[in-house]
């Protein structure tokens, strides 16, 4: 097993022993539901709510994953993101999550063997594709569109949209709205 899954499957694992509810997200997922790339970390969503995500961040640290900052538990709790490192040396992130989209996409990830005893929980082909719009740098627009083609016909863009536009609404970003329908428009049958 490549150092990169054996340190996604060791965070998963360690949330599924606390019964912590999460997926798998970024780059990993995007090699099941879109074109192989490069990857060189391990993302995952780790639903904590509001109030609660120290816990969760004392707990990962105590555990031998070891924040990529002096000050990982600061800059999670200011960032909802904690950077870290397995033991292995493997970049992680994990984004605290709190959003009723992130609750639904935890709720809605599948499990997905990405070589044989290395079944990872990634969220949907649907969710993936919320997020990297939403997230909108030029790495998250190509790997969109390698969804949208490898996923042809396949896509509920009604999902898409209900679950996108609230999200592109906050960050007033219209160019999200007009990637979100080009791509719907393109999977269209002929």
């Amino acid at each position: 097993m490549t150092p990169l899954l054996a340190a996604a499957l060791g965070i998963q694992e360690f949330c599924d022993q606390r019964e912590w509810k999460s997926c798998i997200i970024g780059g990993i997922a995007v090699l099941r539901w879109g074109e192989a790339r490069f990857t060189r970390d391990v993302d995952l969503t780790l639903l904590t709510g509001y109030g609660h995500e120290l816990k969760f961040i004392e707990s990962i640290l105590n555990a031998g994953y070891r924040g990529r900052l002096s000050d990982a538990a600061d800059f999670a709790l200011k960032n909802r993101v904690l950077l870290l490192e397995s033991p292995q040396d493997v970049p992680i992130d994990i984004s605290l999550a709190a959003f009723p989209f992130e609750s639904i996409a935890i709720a809605r990830a599948t499990p997905f063997e990405f070589e044989p005893g290395c079944k990872l929980r990634t969220c949907s082909a649907e969710d993936l594709i919320v997020q990297k719009l939403f997230a909108f740098r030029p790495r998250d627009i190509f790997d969109v569109q390698t969804i949208a083609d490898k996923q042809a016909g396949a896509l509920d863009w009604n999902y898409i949209e209900t679950q996108l536009a609230p999200l592109a609404e906050l960050k007033e970003q219209a160019e999200i709205m007009a990637s979100f329908v080009a791509l719907r428009n393109a999977d269209r049958p002929r």
